[in-house]
């Protein structure tokens, strides 16, 4: 056995057979001009083949005819239909590598690596592809849900936008190995984004030490920032330190993203937020509240369940004086 045969075996099985097809013929064969096949293939961040190479197989036909059918169909438009691939080559690009780390890492603990990686792949990622649609599926249904409950337009509305940052994460991260580190994060992750789901709200992302998570109902973002922050101030927990900044205010929706004055301003609270607390901007202040009206300098207000307290203005980028209140439960008020 030569040592690309068990690469070529499994580029057969991923692609569904041999890559016999240049580029030219692959186009030709979907009746889809050249250059348009050219930038869907840069867009999906492949990598550039020579106009010989005989890099492609029939499953590429099939792929570039249905992306055109999209194009006709009018649900791929020319203002859309890069974006939309760069997304998608860029999830799945990350996806990929991640998961052909894991098999190979379970491969070289094999006697012949090369055959036992040939057996995961043609065993496990079938499954994981099945797995995959399933996820993909129970999703569009959540985002329709959404959509049909609300009665609000997907790309533009109004929503709690929060982010949750761990507290001396630099310092932390440079007395830790790396696998200590990568599980550190891990354990954040799934921690923050459990809560986060259990409540009823979508993680948009994730980013190191940060993570950003939107929520319809205001009062749902307050109790996932709050339940987040009390677990990181427990010295009994091993869910690190946090603070959370949330904002409340409309918001543009983009390929899984949200955009839009809201967010930077819950971004910008966070960076001011001290260690365990949670910061809201205005519009999350009178929707937890009912204030409508603006309270004196350090006013403290109390509701049923949450104690406000206004702190001084301050400079950020991008806003000379923001508005914030400290968010604290009513309970916790009265332990301390």
């Amino acid at each position: 056995m030569s040592e690309s045969d068990p690469l070529e075996a499994i580029e057969a099985f991923l692609l569904g057979s041999p890559p016999t097809l240049t580029q030219g013929e692959v186009a030709e064969r979907a009746g889809v001009p050249l250059d348009l096949a050219r930038d869907l293939w840069h867009h999906l961040g492949f990598a550039h083949a020579t106009d010989d190479a005989r890099a492609f197989a029939a499953s590429d036909v099939e792929a570039l005819r249905l992306s055109a059918e999209l194009v006709s169909m009018g649900i791929l438009g020319a203002d859309s239909q890069a974006a939309l691939v760069r997304t998608w080559g860029r999830s799945f690009a990350r996806l990929a590598e991640w998961q052909v780390s894991l098999l190979a890492g379970l491969a070289v603990e094999g006697a012949d690596p090369d055959e036992r990686l040939t057996e995961l792949t043609t065993g496990v990622l079938p499954r994981v592809e099945a797995l995959q649609s399933y996820v993909w599926r129970r999703h569009l249904t959540s985002a329709a849900h959404r959509l049909l409950t609300t009665g609000t337009a997907p790309d533009e509305h109004t929503t709690a936008v929060c982010f949750v940052d761990i507290v001396g994460y630099t310092t932390r991260s440079r007395s830790l190995a790396q696998d200590e580190l990568i599980d550190w994060i891990e354990r954040f992750e799934q921690a923050a984004t459990i809560a986060v789901v259990d409540h009823g709200g979508r993680v948009i992302k994730t980013i190191g030490d940060e993570i950003l998570f939107t929520v319809d109902d205001p009062v749902a973002a307050a109790e996932i920032a709050l339940d987040l922050t009390e677990r990181g101030l427990d010295e009994d927990d091993d869910f690190p330190a946090v603070r959370a900044g949330i904002a409340y205010g409309a918001v543009v929706a983009r390929l899984g993203d949200v955009f839009g004055p809201t967010v930077n301003v819950a971004s910008r609270l966070t960076s001011i937020a001290r260690p365990g607390t949670v910061v809201l901007d205005r519009g999350a202040y009178a929707a937890l509240s009912g204030d409508q009206d603006e309270p004196d300098e350090q006013e403290e207000i109390d509701t049923p369940d949450y104690r406000f307290r206004r702190l001084r203005r301050v400079s950020v980028k991008g806003y000379a004086r923001l508005e914030a209140w400290r968010l604290r439960r009513v309970k916790e008020s009265r332990d301390d």
